[in-house]
């Protein structure tokens, strides 16, 4: 059975980009880490597209070949053969911008993993659930992956699937530039053109540069050299030319590269060519493999290009699905797609890492209320730090290894608990807020331009909590919208995920406009939370109210977590059942409810820390079925 769409073979690689921009490579402060390689940008690139997606290749047994592997596997990729080496390191590639024409970069690839591919590791039965199998050329530079190459193009063949080549030239990866000419594009090789040719047959689709079909074709003269590749390969040729777009030709070659058959380019300013070509495949294979004809594919090719040239880094750049069909539908706005406000929250939006459709969160961020009950209890507060381990331990405890939990814990108190929250499946929220402040005041480990968001992981979600209401003074609004931009625009910058607590009863009476009403105002002033939390309300039309604004704004939006307020378990069931009505609410954030009188008690030596763990974890685990109670019973009235 045929269940995959398409299979990538060859290079795999972690980009390493400099993050500043208009310098040289060598006065790079930071990088920023990326997947790489053509095959593995493609097998991305086309799953944000829709199409199923699977890559074959090597990483090393380290940490760069599980950042691939796991990268992958955020995207949608099959990685059933992507293949751990033993003895081998992953690949690297140090690259920056330095302008709009120069793109420094050093392949790091000596003896690297995914050159180690070989025959052995091309499993038949895989191949045979393709529908497309697509190579790159650097895998037909050295004997070993080249008969690996050539096993897959004929099991692909042999199973009636389809077959592309991306000529994907790079002379330094054919042993003719040296370590320092990484960006160089052509040299002049009869030895790879002549390989390049005994290969070429094997094709349904051949894409280039009009550089690349020089290396394949023997000659710098374009035409000529599309015929050369013509006389050897049935396929469509689909040349690349820059911001002239491209040109596809399914029959003789004509006389004028414009003859052929195309689609529309977009005007947009080149910021970053590293990685435009597999952004382009990857629209490309999308029209091809959907049965679009070619004047759509091209279009879908030169859209994703159009996106790869202008952001930072090269998979990241590519568009989702929902992405790219905004773009044709709305056109561009401004040639600095990356500075086009609506168009990089659709793409933040639905490229976001992971998928949450259930949330269930042990809120143990509180600090104000621990020291309190520490001060109480006439102990130091050092003892929060022991006693948030314990909760996190009881939060691990509920959910098992199971998707759809969480925990909301700080770094004040709760350094140690983030540590060992780090890659346990768990969501991860952080409070930023001052507790109790209005207006908004941040925790000082920001820093005034929140610059210390820079040195959260990527896992953990950025919390606030703002005391606002509807009524108050345009003073407190414009000072409290100031220092919520301010910390959504650090996220954004860290790539971090953002969640807005609102809870406008403390600030006056509330109503079931009350808290759309500050919603709206949040979205007008340009914040797009990922996730909201949100007060239990007492009225379906509250809730109604609340989903129907966020969606007008975000249809994109993580969604809703109701949080708990140190509620009765009793009161707690009752708000579950009517925000469980909502599709948007995702789950709860409940904190007090759980570890309150566990708190107290242990904080006063009357139990130890195993009856602790296990107090709270039964509290958790009772919440969690209310929740699950209150959603199936939705389910089935509404199935």
């Amino acid at each position: 059975m045929k269940d995959l769409d398409l299979i990538t073979i060859g290079r795999s690689s972690v980009d390493l980009y400099g993050a500043q921009v208009g310098g040289r490579l060598e006065d790079m402060g930071s990088f920023e880490k990326y997947i790489g390689g053509s095959p593995t940008n493609m097998a991305a690139g086309t799953a944000r597209l829709g199409l199923k997606s699977a890559l074959i290749t090597r990483v090393g047994d380290e940490h760069m070949g599980r950042f691939i592997r796991e990268e992958l596997q955020r995207e949608g990729v099959d990685t059933t053969c992507v293949i751990t080496d033993p003895k081998r390191l992953t690949a690297l590639v140090l690259l920056g911008i330095r302008d709009q024409e120069q793109f420094p970069l050093i392949f790091v690839r000596t003896d690297c993993a995914d050159m180690a591919l070989c025959e052995d590791d091309i499993d038949p039965a895989f191949i045979a659930r393709a529908g497309c199998v697509t190579v790159t050329g650097t895998h037909l530079s050295h004997p070993r992956t080249e008969a690996a190459v050539l096993k897959a193009l004929r099991l692909a063949r042999e199973s009636g699937a389809q077959t592309a080549l991306d000529i994907d030239y790079r002379p330094n990866l054919w042993g003719l530039a040296g370590h320092g000419a990484g960006e160089e594009r052509f040299i002049a090789s009869d030895t790879v053109t002549e390989k390049l040719q005994s290969t070429l047959h094997l094709f349904d689709l051949i894409v280039g540069t009009e550089e690349e079909f020089h290396i394949a074709g023997g000659t710098t003269d374009t035409i000529a050299a599309l015929r050369a590749v013509r006389q050897v390969s049935a396929a469509t040729l689909v040349c690349k030319r820059g911001p002239m777009g491209a040109t596809a030709f399914t029959d003789d070659i004509p006389d004028s590269l414009d003859d052929g058959q195309s689609g529309p380019g977009f005007p947009i300013e080149v910021f970053n060519v590293l990685g435009a070509g597999d952004g382009f495949m990857s629209g490309l294979l999308k029209g091809w493999l959907t049965g679009q004809d070619w004047p759509t594919a091209l279009t879908y090719a030169n859209a994703c290009g159009a996106f790869a040239v202008s952001r930072h880094g090269c998979t990241p750049a590519y568009p989702s699905w929902d992405e790219l069909q905004f773009f044709l539908d709305r056109g561009v706005k401004t040639p600095a797609l990356r500075k086009d406000a609506e168009l990089e929250q659709i793409h933040w939006a639905t490229t976001r890492r992971g998928d949450w459709p259930e949330l269930r969160v042990f809120a143990f961020d509180h600090r104000s209320q621990l020291e309190a009950m520490c001060d109480a209890a006439g102990v130091s507060h050092p003892h929060i730090g022991h006693f948030k381990t314990l909760c996190l331990r009881a939060a691990l405890q509920v959910a098992g290894g199971r998707p759809g939990y969480g925990v909301l814990c700080d770094r004040r108190h709760g350094r140690q608990a983030l540590y060992q929250a780090a890659g346990t499946g768990l969501w991860i929220g952080r409070p930023t807020e001052w507790p109790g402040s209005r207006p908004l005041e941040l925790e000082p480990e920001l820093g005034p331009d929140c610059g210390g968001l820079n040195e959260w992981p990527l896992e953990q979600v950025v919390k606030c909590l703002c005391f606002a209401h509807p009524v108050d003074d345009a003073a407190l609004w414009a000072r409290q919208i100031e220092t919520v931009h301010r910390l959504f625009t650090a996220a954004r910058r860290n790539r971090l995920e953002f969640l807005l607590e609102v809870i406008p009863s403390k600030a006056g009476a509330v109503g079931d406009d009350t808290t759309a009403q500050v919603i709206e105002r949040f979205y007008q002033a340009g914040v797009f939370p990922d996730w909201w939390k949100l007060e239990p309300f007492k009225t379906d039309t509250a809730w109604a109210k609340a989903c129907a604004a966020i969606t007008r704004h975000d249809p994109h939006t993580r969604g809703i977590v109701v949080l708990g307020l140190d509620a009765p378990a009793d009161e707690l069931a009752a708000s579950f059942a009517l925000a469980a009505r909502h599709d948007l609410v995702k789950g709860f954030a409940v904190g007090r409810t759980i570890f309150g009188a566990t708190a107290r008690a242990w904080l006063a030596g009357e139990i130890k820390d195993d009856a602790a763990i296990a107090q709270m974890a039964a509290k958790f685990q009772d919440l969690c079925r209310v929740w699950d109670a209150a959603r199936a019973n939705v389910q089935e009235t509404n199935p």
